[in-house]
């Protein structure tokens, strides 16, 4: 027998979405953004490979300077509270490691991102969901929580609510310990929290490039949060955690606020006619804020639509969490896609 861990011998890993290997699917199953990246970040990436790829053979900067001070200016914070990452699960998993000990609480929502119960069995820490109530606030969230970290995805995956800041703040209030909004989505919707972080010293905003900004093949994330935090993230980490190109395309994807808001407008017209268009044909839609929805059928048998999607090979999300079951998460792609798997959702019935 292999002397492993315990719990790291016990425990189920994380299963992300499905990836075809063979062509001819329309792909909604992972959230991915229907359009390229800024030109911008194309051609910091070819510049920086120059022309032989001679860069590639220096390491690349171990404190991502110039990405943190575009990612500082652009979010309105001194550099020092500013950190980049490979993905925003190297945060995520770094902010456990950082805050909790083995035995300690994690908390977060359940439904909500799944891979923060692998990163804390990881840990070896303790796990508490909390529901939601129908109007999507938390259900029976102690006046005073005392658990180390509690994760706020918002907006939510997979449902697409969202939580306002004066919500964020109370929360921020009521928590003992750290309290981490993801916002992996925020771009798709109106209001963030980021500027929170300022006035709550135990509010930290993470973030990813992989929806957005559609870099989610360079794996890059950014959080704010207090500068003390960041100095214990940066020992953390891996010392060259972001190869060279990635460090340019974060720089450049950033630099490039008017492309990503007009990707993001067209997603946000897409999302919210193909919400329409379900609920036309009888489909119950939770109202998003982020580039995916979550749609129930009438006779919510989440797994029938899936399955007739799949053999007609449209790819979407099913759980098969008895919360979740009813339904289904449909990534957002171009106008053709979804008129696509309009109709056949339609055929399916």
């Amino acid at each position: 027998m292999l002397p492993l861990r315990k719990n790291i011998a016990e425990m189920a890993g994380y299963v992300p979405g499905f990836q075809p290997q063979e062509e001819g699917w329309i792909k909604l199953n992972t959230n991915e953004n229907p359009f390229p990246p800024s030109p911008k970040v194309v051609e910091a990436i070819t510049r920086e490979l120059g022309a032989d790829g001679d860069n590639l053979r220096k390491y690349p900067d171990a404190a991502s300077r110039d990405a943190r001070k575009v990612a500082a200016e652009l979010y309105g914070f001194d550099p020092a509270w500013v950190i980049m990452a490979n993905g925003s699960d190297e945060l995520l998993n770094n902010l456990i490691r950082a805050f909790v000990d083995q035995g300690e609480e994690v908390g977060y929502i359940h439904p909500s991102y799944s891979y923060y119960a692998t990163l804390a069995e990881i840990q070896g820490a303790r796990i508490r969901t909390f529901g939601l109530t129908d109007d999507f606030r938390i259900a029976d969230f102690p006046a005073r929580y005392e658990g180390k970290l509690f994760f706020l995805t918002s907006p939510n995956a997979p449902l697409g609510c969202a939580f306002d800041n004066a919500y964020i703040e109370e929360l921020a209030q009521r928590c003992a310990g750290m309290l981490v909004v993801d916002e992996a989505y925020v771009d798709f919707t109106d209001e963030n929290a980021m500027q929170l972080v300022k006035n709550h010293r135990n509010i930290i905003v993470t973030r990813t490039f992989s929806k957005s900004y559609s870099l989610a093949g360079m794996r890059l994330g950014v959080a704010v949060a207090p500068p003390e935090v960041i100095v214990a993230l940066d020992k953390i980490r891996d010392h060259y955690h972001l190869d060279r190109l990635a460090l340019v395309a974060a720089s450049a994807a950033l630099s490039d606020q008017d492309y990503l808001q007009s990707t993001v407008t067209r997603v946000r017209a897409t999302r919210d006619w193909f919400s329409s268009e379900l609920r036309s044909i009888g489909y119950q839609i939770i109202p998003s804020h982020a580039n995916y929805i979550f749609a129930a059928p009438r006779d919510r048998n989440g797994k029938r639509v899936y399955d007739g999607l799949f053999e007609r090979k449209i790819l979407v999300r099913y759980f098969s969490d008895p919360l979740l079951a009813h339904g289904l998460r449909i990534s957002i792609g171009t106008r053709e896609e979804m008129q696509a798997t309009l109709a056949a959702m339609t055929e399916i019935g």
